[in-house]
């Protein structure tokens, strides 16, 4: 027997803890006299204050291992079902009673269960609902074994009306989906919650149920006090949704099955594909069938499954993209994968009634997700790197009822929420990119697109590389929505002009006649023509080489102030101790000469910063001093390289971010960061 640790209080009379190295027991035979020898360093001492708790312990264990080998033997042979049954209520009673404090004690009764079940397959649905009741209250506090996981979710298929589902499996699943759950290491309780929800949409009331049982795990709070239960949540719905496509994905990509994945498969399996067509990788040879053609014509190439029916369509115009992709073997760009330029084909996907039915469960379920303000940043970072399968986003169906969920995180007023439409990283797409005219998800004129871009442009992405991403890529649709009188897509065109971003001529003008075409265009472009003449005043040379603005002063104070004359000339402003916001940073941007900027307990934040860093790069001192700015703001500095004095004393910066400043800013001679994480 190995060391043993001992209750507290004890040994605390005759030794200390930190004494002890060894604890052998001399005679477990020798069960009167329990005599107990200690290694101590300087001799061997006799505890006998311990001798009761050991006496205890080892009794019991021992006899606990006599009944599980004795219930083990009796289950392995049954030969009458309600004997059997009479035999797993007492092993339960027994684990629920026992003192000893092990989570084997009660994972055993539930091993053995689970073993009697799988060697006996013959067994009634009664005899199965009987077996899941006796055992119910060891699942209260534990996680059913990986085959009696496999039971439950045969038990959910052939029967999901049955009471025990919604009486016995309910809290199972509820505990399930509260703890700290990988369902990587454990997927068949995933599997299971999985059959579990669809067995609750088989129901009546259908997504009612489903609807009351994800309010029960969110809680009656506006809160819920569980964090784990939205990412449990979120990796069951992942899993059902690429379960429905998969037959065409393995088809695909010769993968391995998600139940081949479950049962061990960890090497590519060695089946030719059941598909012959290769959607994204198309061989030489239908590339050059497709070239021969001498005018563009259709094509159709049909195909069937046993869930899945798919119809691509090829036209004469992909032959360049088909031709790339076939000859490189790197990942290719989403939308490239996906064919959705207009020249490109076009992909319609029709899932089986089961596989439609599941899809359906689950994009509900997504929907139902976003609906509560809490969960709702989570989800939005949890799906931002689109974690779908390229199939479901080619899918027709599942990209409209996703579109919801994409509503839900473009109406949303935060920043964490509406931020997470765009992409994790340069060179992938978002689901910006996605539902925006174009894109392979948009099914409308672009009234989502201009939604995301208005709540985009409303917080701190009115910077000249989000103008210039959308002059670059999306400059039709922009146009075309303001020739619709879109007052967001009207904004767009005139920040467009008022920043340089379009450098053609024709474009420009192009651009003018849009806006004047409609009575909110050219009022706003009237406007941006009396703001330019405005900037050319403002920026005239004259005035003052310093200003301080009185304490208390506001954005609008800021705005008459420079509306009054000449200020090419300004170098040295202080808004010290003032009311300015970052709304006061549209106005500080037309200062050419600006070189020193005081914000000291201001409550200029992030948004201000961002489109200070893209207008004033020959900032030489800049004043940060207890404002609400946070990295995310401060990240946007390491482009002012002409920075040499930098205060951000009791700001919300980081560590890293300040190390990265350091690193970015190559001129940076003064830094004041005390009473921050970078002190």
């Amino acid at each position: 027997m190995g060391p043993t640790v001992w209750p507290t209080g004890y040994m605390e009379n005759s030794v200390s803890y930190s004494a002890i190295e060894d604890v052998q027991l001399l005679s477990w035979e020798n069960a009167p006299k329990y005599c107990l020898q200690l290694t101590i360093p300087g001799g061997t001492v006799l505890l006998q204050a311990a001798n009761s708790y050991l006496r205890d312990q080892w009794f019991h264990s021992l006899q606990w291992k006599k009944k599980i080998y004795k219930y083990k033997k009796v289950l392995s042979n049954p030969s009458r079902w309600e004997v059997v049954l009479k035999e797993i209520r007492t092993l339960v009673d027994m684990a629920l009673t026992s003192p000893l404090q092990d989570d084997s004690i009660n994972q055993a009764p539930l091993e053995i269960v689970s073993k009697l079940l799988s060697e006996n397959t013959n067994l009634t649905t009664q005899e199965h609902e009987n077996i899941i009741v006796a055992i119910a209250p060891l699942l209260e506090n534990n996680h059913p074994p990986p085959d009696l996981c496999e039971f439950f979710c045969k038990h959910c298929r052939e029967r999901p009306r049955s009471m025990v589902v919604i009486e016995v499996f309910t809290p199972v699943v509820q505990r399930i989906l509260k703890h700290n759950m990988d369902f990587g290491k454990c997927p068949r309780l995933r599997l299971f919650t999985q059959e579990y929800i669809l067995a609750l949409n088989e129901l009546n009331a259908g997504m009612e149920v489903v609807k009351k049982f994800i309010q029960s795990m969110h809680g009656p709070t506006g809160h819920c006090p569980h964090p784990r239960v939205l990412p449990n949540l979120v990796a069951v719905c992942l899993a059902a949704i690429y379960s429905c496509y998969e037959e065409f994905i393995n088809s695909r990509d010769n993968s391995p099955s998600l139940k081949e994945i479950r049962n061990g498969c960890q090497q590519p399996c060695d089946r030719k594909p059941t598909l012959p067509l290769r959607l994204l990788h198309p061989s030489p040879d239908l590339v050059s069938q497709e070239a021969t053609l001498s005018e563009a014509r259709l094509k159709s190439v049909v195909v069937a499954s046993s869930e899945i029916h798919v119809e691509v369509e090829h036209t004469s115009t992909a032959k360049p993209a088909l031709t790339a992709s076939a000859g490189n073997d790197s990942e290719p760009n989403l939308i490239d994968c996906l064919m959705v330029s207009p020249a490109c084909s076009t992909m319609s996907i029709e899932l089986g009634p089961q596989a439609d039915r599941t899809l359906g469960c689950y994009v509900e379920i997504l929907k139902l997700l976003s609906d509560y303000d809490d969960w709702r940043p989570s989800l939005a970072s949890l799906l931002q790197p689109i974690p779908f399968p390229k199939e479901a986003l080619a899918h027709e169906k599942f990209t409209k009822e996703l579109k919801y969920v994409i509503q839900r995180f473009a109406e949303d007023p935060r920043q964490e929420v509406h931020s997470c439409l765009l992409s994790v990283r340069a060179g992938k797409d978002g689901w910006f990119q996605l539902y925006s005219p174009g894109g392979v998800a948009c099914d409308d004129d672009g009234e989502l697109f201009a939604s995301m871009v208005h709540i985009l442009m409303g917080s701190c992405y009115k910077t000249k590389k989000f103008l210039l991403s959308l002059a670059e890529n999306k400059l039709g649709p922009c146009m075309l929505l303001a020739l619709r009188g879109n007052q967001t897509m009207v904004e767009i065109l005139c920040l467009m002009l008022e920043y340089n971003i379009i450098d053609n001529n024709d474009t420009q003008l192009q651009i003018i006649s849009t806006l004047e075409s409609t009575g909110v265009g050219k009022r706003m472009y009237e406007q941006l023509c009396d703001r330019q003449r405005e900037l050319k005043e403002l920026q005239r040379k004259g005035g003052p080489t310093r200003l301080t603005l009185p304490s208390k002063s506001t954005d609008a104070d800021l705005a008459r102030l420079l509306s009054s004359g000449s200020f090419g000339n300004l170098e040295n402003l202080s808004l010290a101790f003032t009311n300015v916001t970052s709304a006061c940073a549209e106005h500080l941007i037309k200062l050419p000469s600006l070189k020193q900027l005081n914000l000291w307990s201001t409550q200029f934040g992030d948004a201000g910063l961002r489109l200070l860093s893209e207008h004033l790069t020959m900032l030489q001192v800049l004043n940060l001093c207890e404002t609400p700015v946070t990295d995310a703001g401060l990240l946007a500095l390491s482009s002012m390289k002409s920075l040499c004095s930098l205060n951000m004393n009791s700001t919300k910066l980081s560590a890293d971010t300040y190390e990265d400043l350091k690193a970015k800013l190559p001129n940076l001679k003064e830094v004041d960061v005390r009473y921050t994480e970078a002190w």
